[in-house]
């Protein structure tokens, strides 16, 4: 799949995507132009100007800004660009994403990666590249604009919402991306830890109890009071909203947040991995 083609997949992307298209093409038809003239005007050829007005293909931002210079929209032809910014990412990210959006805390605990919230660009590239089958490079660009996109949430000068992350020692220590991407990413930890609206926790390898060994899950408590969970495990993301399950990611977060360091001692770990790298 390429860039132009993300996010066709799912209904709500098509709909967008259709309703873009439509109002290029009568933009254009109301600027007399052929599907021909109209793409030497903006400088792409006529296959790709009848694919983004057929629904195919998705405009990267440069094709509306120069529709708009070309048909004269005086700005509204170019303003849909916020239109079509979501749906370039997968669907899974789009809702996960919005859910974060409404979240007044979100709980993370992570045993095999560092939380994608915290992530560098480099660490990101590297766990993506680690993928089998591969991404292509289009996907790949693709899901590290998405992450990237997502991680303006974690921001030190809001109020909310408010992090709690526990991370497994395996996390520090799994040279993922080589000795010099992690040591940035050990040195991002160390930074986004001091944010006021942050808890980092670290799970030692060396506590005999350890209640996260089913795998890395979220919990997300909501603007209208409720509570989700979140896992995401292979190619599966899914949602939980169902009372009890939640209840129980709930009570096991926090006894995982019990068996972890306390964030000053944690901090310290992380320092200490830091050191090693």
């Amino acid at each position: 799949m390429s860039d132009w083609d993300a996010g066709l997949e799912d209904d709500e992307a098509g709909a967008v995507m259709r309703t873009v298209s439509r109002q290029l093409k009568l933009w254009r038809e109301a600027a007399g132009l052929t599907q021909a003239e109209f793409g030497t005007a903006i400088g792409y050829g006529e296959e790709l100007v009848s694919s983004v007005e057929r629904g195919r293909r998705i405009p990267r931002p440069e094709y509306l800004d120069a529709a708009d210079e070309v048909l004269g929209a005086g700005g509204r032809v170019a303003a849909m660009k916020k239109d079509l910014a979501e749906v370039r990412y997968p669907k899974k990210v789009r809702d996960l994403k919005k859910l974060e959006a409404d979240a007044v805390e979100l709980c993370a605990y992570n045993n095999s990666v560092v939380h994608g919230l915290l992530q560098t660009k480099e660490y990101a590239q590297a766990v993506f590249s680690a993928r089998r089958p591969p991404f292509t490079a289009e996907e790949l660009d693709q899901r590290l604009a998405a992450r990237v996109a997502r991680q303006e949430i974690v921001n030190e000068t809001m109020a909310r919402p408010v992090f709690s992350f526990v991370q497994c020692e395996s996390t520090l220590r799994r040279p993922i991306g080589g000795r010099m991407v992690m040591r940035a990413q050990l040195e991002r930890l160390l930074e986004v830890s001091e944010f006021r609206n942050v808890d980092l926790q670290v799970l030692p390898l060396g506590r005999e109890q350890n209640s996260g060994l089913a795998g890395s899950f979220r919990l997300l408590r909501l603007k209208d009071g409720t509570t989700v969970g979140h896992v995401e495990v292979q190619h599966i993301s899914r949602v939980i909203a169902a009372p009890k399950e939640v209840q129980l990611l709930d009570m096991r977060y926090g006894i995982i947040r019990a068996q972890a360091l306390d964030p000053r001692e944690s901090m310290a770990l992380i320092e200490k991995a830091l050191g090693e790298t």
